[in-house]
C-alpha cells in the first residue's frame, strides 16, 4: 500500500478523534489563555505533554502554583491507565524502531482503540505504518486544536465561564460508557466513594491527589478478585 494511500486511511479512520479532539482541545487553549499564559504555552503543552484529560487538570495546577512533584504525581495517577492497556502493544511498538518510542508517548484512549482496529489491513509494515499516521495525525488534532483555542481567547473577549466544564463532562460520558459496558461496577464505585471521601476530608482545592492515590491502592489489593468477578 503506497504511502498516501497509508495517510489517506490514517485521516478517514481519525475522523471521529478529530471532532472531538478540536473541541476539546480548543476548550483547553480557551482556558489556558484565560489563566494568563500565551499560546505559545498551549503549543508547547499539547506537543511535549499530551495527556488529554490532565492537561485541563494541568491548568488548575498551573494557576494553584502547586509543587512539580505534585503535578508530576498526579499526572501518572490520572494516566496510569495507559500503563495497563499499553501491556498489549509493548512486543508490536519494540518492533517498529524509533517510531516506537513516539507511540508510546502519544497512546491515549482514543487512539488506542483505533489502533487495536488496524489488523485489518496487508502487511505488518503497512500495520505500523498505518498505526504511526494514526496516532500523529490524533495528536496534531489536538494540538491544532489548542493553538486555535489560546489564539481565540487573545482576539476575543467573549466569556468562557463554564467552558472548564468540558473536562467533568469528558470524565461523566467516559464514567458512563464505562459502566455501561462492563457488567462489573465496583471499581467504579471504589473510585467514586474515594473521590467523596477525600472532597469531604480534604476540601475542593486538595482533594484530587489522595483520591487518585487511596483509589489506584485499592484497586491494586483487590485487583485479582475484580478480574476474576467480571
Amino acid at each position: 500500500m503506497p504511502k498516501k494511500h497509508i495517510v489517506k486511511q490514517a485521516f478517514l479512520r481519525t475522523i471521529p478523534v478529530m471532532m472531538g479532539y478540536l473541541v476539546l482541545g480548543i476548550a483547553f487553549g480557551l482556558l489556558l489563555q484565560h489563566a494568563g499564559y500565551h499560546w505559545l504555552w498551549a503549543l508547547g503543552i499539547s506537543i511535549s505533554v499530551f495527556a488529554g484529560s490532565m492537561q485541563f487538570v494541568l491548568v488548575g495546577l498551573l494557576v494553584q502554583q502547586a509543587p512539580l512533584t505534585t503535578v508530576a504525581i498526579t499526572t501518572l495517577l490520572v494516566n496510569s491507565r495507559h500503563l495497563f492497556y499499553g501491556l498489549s502493544f509493548i512486543e508490536r511498538f519494540k518492533h517498529m524502531g524509533t517510531r516506537g518510542l513516539y507511540m508510546i508517548f502519544s497512546l491515549t484512549d482514543e487512539t488506542y482503540a483505533l489502533l487495536c482496529a488496524t489488523g485489518d489491513v496487508g502487511s505488518k509494515e503497512e500495520q505500523d505504518a498505518l498505526s504511526f499516521w494514526i496516532a500523529f495525525l490524533d495528536q496534531c488534532y489536538w494540538v491544532t486544536g489548542s493553538v486555535i483555542g489560546a489564539i481565540l481567547g487573545t482576539l476575543s473577549s467573549f466569556s468562557i465561564v463554564g467552558i472548564d466544564f468540558a473536562m467533568t463532562s469528558l470524565f461523566t460520558v467516559i464514567f458512563i460508557e464505562q459502566w455501561l459496558s462492563t457488567s462489573n461496577h465496583v471499581p467504579a464505585i471504589i473510585g467514586g466513594l474515594c473521590a467523596i471521601l477525600s472532597l469531604i476530608i480534604f476540601g475542593p482545592e486538595n482533594f484530587l491527589l489522595p483520591a487518585l492515590l487511596v483509589a489506584v491502592m485499592v484497586l491494586s489489593v483487590f485487583r485479582k478478585k475484580l478480574e476474576e468477578n467480571k
